[in-house]
């Protein structure tokens, strides 16, 4: 049903250009990180032209990104599917990257362990806790930042 096209990047490449453009907007990054360790999305998404590729302009690579507001009419029409679960993941990834309004308790009721650690992971890298520092205190009593602390949920390993 959505077979690769002979034009088609490699996964890896459509990844790595998601990723390249998303870089520095940790809820653009949190969505596309969360897309990609789920696994299902991103060739229905690639198929369905809901990814959209430049060209390389400048030697560093591809960039990429999602049209979001095209999930919903994707969906809808059938054009994109996936079990309820999946569904679930692809929505909460557009609210965090789009705004897209959803039910956390609904979301979250509706996933497995490993969809719902995933998205914990996303929810803590959009806040930034990848890059939170413990704070120190000088003999004025002044805060500074200290050494980095590790994230709140760390993005388990890819299976």
């Amino acid at each position: 049903m959505f077979e690769p096209r002979a034009s088609d990047p490699d996964s890896v490449d459509v990844e790595n250009a998601l990723l390249r453009a998303a870089f520095g907007d940790y809820a653009d990054e949190a969505a596309i990180l969360l897309l990609i360790n789920f696994g299902h999305w991103l060739p229905q998404l690639q198929s369905a032209d809901l990814i959209t590729l430049t060209p390389e302009v400048d030697g560093d690579g591809r960039w990429a990104q999602i049209a979001w507001p095209g999930l919903e009419p994707a969906l809808s029409t059938g054009l994109i599917v996936g079990s309820s679960g999946e569904v679930r993941v692809l929505r909460a990834a557009a609210s965090i990257a789009d705004g897209r309004p959803i039910d956390l308790g609904d979301l979250a009721a509706g996933l497995d362990r490993r969809a719902l650690t995933l998205l914990l992971a996303a929810i803590a890298h959009a806040a930034g806790s990848h890059d939170h520092r413990r704070l120190t205190y000088d003999g004025d009593g002044i805060a500074r930042p200290g050494d980095p602390l590790p994230p709140l949920v760390a993005w388990p390993l890819r299976e």
